[in-house]
């Protein structure tokens, strides 16, 4: 095979491009993000045949022990083995939801659990790839004394797990009082320096950027094209797993926006290297308290106007001025996308209809359930086509959620599925009569 190379290139098509060695995330002459971009051809010279074979053994062999890594290729062919930094990630686990399907008319539907991951998020995919960049850069010389990020939860704790194992000093930067405590007490165990700011996501992206304007600073956000990379693989696997056959429809939480786009130039690198030959429709799914995909995709995405974004279960994704919003509309142009919404109480509600069928998914996925009720109530997923769920998080990082829920302590909310402890005294005649009221009402 020919020399392999990728680099940095502006995402909206101004000449240029950077090696991935530098630090810079916006192109210079019209300051859009920067995305990476591979050369094909060297890539090319081995058939799609080839390509599934070879990924076929690796994942057999789980070979690195992870699924970013079996595919460096793709991902980053410039690394080298010694730099390379890794938990373990990929290989999660695409889970048949035919119970949950069937009760919305539909025949084949899945859940592609992200959060089958080291610190319990798909932000590990990335972290991997942008982590082992720093390694690199660091063992060649560069001075660089911090990673820091801005997060919602998950991108704390999974750039702390990673800088850790690494040996990097990293720095977090949290909106107060916003996270779960599952998501908070990660990155202080890992030894990150956790600052919590009395603002909101997007107050904490603002000050993250000026503080990664200084050289010997790593921003690790998603602005930093890396970090799509090793997300990007979530659609290789995907595919894979159902036999390197295309899903329809694959519906994706977006908050910050950057897994839309990873998403779709993962579909996009299958299809230019052969390996299939049609991209799913794709569907972003956002929180109606944080929404201005949506209300952008109301207008044809002539207009895009940041928000104040409000309260949501769905805090992960609470984020009112996206900084991948042109990456996310430019692949839902190329996929036919669509963006849906979910009130909170059909995102509560969708993600307790997933629980009672065994899933026990995190609140941005009930923001992709919810909107995958929605359409395919209007008949918008027919009931033959093949449906993927992304889910990005572990549910075990939102149990407060959950726990109010069934306690039916979630305001101006109906809880409708909300199943409460039964307290019963402790003899056998009490107990039978309590699962005899229960089989009541469940049959009723």
């Amino acid at each position: 095979m020919n020399e392999l190379h990728a680099s940095y290139r502006c995402s909206s098509g101004c000449a240029g491009e950077y090696p991935l060695d530098e630090i810079i995330y916006r192109c210079p002459r019209c300051l859009d993000l920067l995305e990476v971009k591979h050369d094909l051809r060297p890539l090319a010279s081995r058939s799609a045949a080839q390509w599934r074979e070879l990924f076929e053994q690796r994942c057999q062999l789980r070979a690195g022990l992870s699924g970013i890594w079996a595919r460096k290729e793709w991902v980053h062919p410039h690394l080298q083995d010694d730099n390379l930094v890794s938990l373990g990630e990929g290989y999660s686990a695409l889970r048949p939801a035919g119970g949950f399907g069937k009760s919305l008319g539909l025949e084949q539907l899945w859940i592609k659990q992200c959060g089958d991951s080291p610190t319990g998020s798909f932000k590990d995919l990335g972290m991997t790839v942008l982590v082992s960049q720093v390694k690199q850069m660091i063992a060649a010389g560069r001075r660089i004394e911090a990673v820091v990020c801005a997060s919602t939860g998950d991108t704390s704790a999974s750039l702390a797990a990673y800088c850790a194992a690494a040996g990097i000093p990293s720095v977090v930067l949290l909106p107060a009082g916003k996270i779960s405590p599952a998501q908070l007490i990660q990155p202080r165990a890992h030894g990150s320096l956790t600052l919590a700011l009395e603002t909101d996501f997007d107050g904490c992206m603002r000050l993250v950027q000026q503080l990664a304007a200084r050289p010997e600073v790593y921003l690790a956000n998603s602005m930093n094209s890396l970090r799509l990379e090793g997300q990007k693989i979530v659609a290789v696997e995907l595919v894979q797993q159902l036999g390197w056959q295309v899903p329809d429809w694959v519906i994706v939480p977006g908050g910050n926006l950057g897994n839309v786009a990873a998403l779709g130039n993962g579909f996009l690198m299958l299809r230019e290297l052969g390996l299939i030959e049609r991209l799913p429709r794709l569907a972003c799914a956002q929180a109606a308290h944080a929404n201005p995909l949506y209300e952008s995709f109301r207008t044809g995405f002539r207009e895009f106007h940041p928000q104040p974004a409000r309260p949501t279960l769905a805090s992960a994704i609470q984020i009112g001025n996206p900084v991948s919003f042109k990456k996310a509309i430019r692949i839902l142009q190329q996929f036919d996308g669509i963006v849906e919404q979910a009130s909170e109480e059909e995102l509560a509600e969708a993600a307790a209809l997933a629980d009672r069928h065994g899933h026990f998914v995190c609140p941005q996925t009930g923001v992709a359930l919810a909107a995958l009720i929605k359409m395919a109530a209007r008949r918008q997923v027919q009931p033959q086509e093949r449906v993927v769920v992304i889910s990005t998080a572990n549910g075990l990082k939102f149990v407060e959620s959950k726990i109010a829920y069934h306690q039916r302590a979630l305001a101006q909310l109906e809880c409708r599925l909300a199943n409460p402890v039964q307290h019963t005294a402790a003899d056998l005649q009490s107990v039978l009569a309590t699962i005899a009221a229960h089989a009541a009402r469940m049959s009723g």
